[in-house]
This record gives structure tokens, C-alpha cells and sequence, in this order.
């Protein structure tokens, strides 16, 4: 009689440690705005390190409905999957010791080559793309710059279709491997136009081939089953404003440019 067959043990996916572990609060980020909470989370023999930001550690803002930030966090890992470039962590929506919250995997941020500089020049240098004079103190100024980066071109693209206010230097983590992460997505897919980001190198360039297939992809994903998902997380009106903006993208083939009704940079810029 021969031996049953073993079936191996089924792998446990990053999203279902965070959405099913018991979350263990670590310690406190101390300079954000909202609350920021470490956990660890473990479930089925796996533990990893977290960020839990629960709802009700939200500060009020004027222009985004209150409660909602955790909501917005998800929808941009949501949009970030669609795009199938992974540049935000695993994130979800779940209870924890002090209620409902968002809870994402914690990224180690890893030594690399410098994504920002200040230069003391009238033009970037070559690998380089201008943002903007930037006051130094004492009256002077110097040239704000950022890398001419695939991976920070592929998330200013997201960052446009995700209307992202607060794009700023310490929301970008390089990580082991050569992975670049983008962070702290609360303040995102507003129906009025909000986009303040550091990375406007690219502003009125052509957007690369990928960036096209991949938008063109992201309006079909748009019209099924990433449309259901965002439904629960933002409004009907930001829905159709995140479906616009993508049209948009397409319609012009370039990255979009500031609109001068908002401030183009979040302050403080890092």
C-alpha cells in the first residue's frame, strides 16, 4: 500500500499576516502628524513588523473628510498592485488595539545612491532633474534636485493618478534589492486637483512606453474589478476623478505639469 500523498503547507501572503495577526504595539513614530504606531503582527507561524495608523489617532483636515485617511492608504496600495510596479508596501484595512486602522508591512529603509540634493548650481547636472530654488538661510539659495530615476519616474506617475498632496523626500524608501517604496499615501485621490510632490523633473516630458501600457491597463482595471475594490475605500465623485486623471495622462502622453491653483511643493519638502 503505498504512502498518502503529502500536500505541502499553503503559503501565507504578506496581506494575510497583516489582515489576520494579532497586532502587538512595539512603540510609537513620535514626528508624525497622525498617530503612528510599530506592531508586530503574527499569524500561522509568521511575524513581521508593521506600521498601524489607527482611524481615530487621525488629525481633522479641512479638505479631506474626516476618518478617512487609513481608507486612502489602502486605495493607493490598491492602484499601486494594478500598475504591477509595487511601489507600496502591502496595506490594509483592519481592527487593532485601539480600533480600526491601516496596517502596513514596515519597510527597512537600506543605504543607497541619494534621490535628493540640494546643489549650488543654476542646472541640475547630468542624472539629475530640477524641482526648484529652495531657501538655504542667510538670503541664499540653492537648486532642489532629484534623481533622473526609473523608479522615481514610475512613482510620479502614480503619484498623478492617485492625486497625491504630500509627496515628499522622507515618503521615499529605498530598500534591499534595489526596491524603491513609496510611504504615507492619507492625504490622496481628492476630486479637486491637489498633486504636490517633489518630483516634478519630469514635468510636460512624454511619459515612456511602460508608463502608457501601464495607464491603458489601469483605465480597464478601472472599469472592473479595481473599481470595486476602491468603491469601499473613497467616494463615487474621487472614483470618477481617479478614472479622469488617468484619461488625462493618456489623452496628453505627458506627465502632468503644476496647475498654479495649488502649491506644487509639500512643505516641508523632506
Amino acid at each position: 500500500m503505498s504512502a498518502p500523498e503529502r500536500i505541502p503547507p499553503r503559503s501565507v501572503t504578506t496581506a494575510e499576516v497583516l489582515t489576520r495577526g494579532e497586532l502587538t504595539v512595539r512603540g510609537q513614530i513620535r514626528d508624525a502628524s497622525n498617530a503612528v504606531l510599530q506592531c508586530s503582527v503574527a499569524y500561522d507561524g509568521q511575524e513581521v513588523l508593521c506600521v498601524y495608523k489607527p482611524v481615530r489617532g487621525e488629525r481633522p483636515l479641512w479638505d479631506f473628510p474626516d476618518g478617512t485617511l487609513a481608507q486612502r492608504e489602502v486605495a493607493a496600495y490598491e492602484v499601486s498592485e494594478a500598475t504591477g510596479w509595487g511601489l507600496v508596501p502591502p496595506t490594509v484595512l483592519r481592527d487593532g488595539p485601539y480600533g480600526e486602522g491601516m496596517c502596513q508591512l514596515w519597510i527597512e529603509g537600506a543605504p543607497g545612491s541619494e534621490l535628493l540634493a540640494l546643489v549650488d548650481a543654476e542646472e541640475p547636472e547630468s542624472g539629475w532633474k530640477a524641482i526648484g530654488l529652495a531657501e538655504v538661510g542667510e538670503g541664499r539659495t540653492a537648486l532642489l534636485v532629484h534623481a533622473d530615476d526609473e523608479r522615481l519616474r514610475r512613482l510620479a506617475v502614480l503619484d498623478a493618478v492617485i492625486n497625491n498632496a504630500d509627496r515628499k523626500g522622507g515618503h521615499l524608501l529605498p530598500a534591499e534589492g534595489g526596491r524603491l517604496y513609496g510611504i504615507d499615501h492619507g492625504v490622496t485621490f481628492n476630486a479637486e486637483n491637489k498633486l504636490r510632490t517633489l518630483l516634478w523633473g519630469w514635468a510636460g516630458e512624454p511619459l515612456t512606453g511602460e508608463a502608457v501600457e501601464v495607464l491603458k491597463g489601469l483605465k480597464d482595471a478601472l472599469a472592473g474589478q479595481l473599481a470595486a475594490r476602491l468603491a469601499g475605500l473613497i467616494t463615487p465623485a474621487e472614483l470618477d476623478a481617479t478614472r479622469a486623471r488617468v484619461d488625462a495622462l493618456l489623452e496628453t502622453g505627458k506627465h502632468p505639469e503644476p496647475s498654479g491653483e495649488w502649491p506644487a511643493i509639500p512643505w516641508p519638502p523632506v
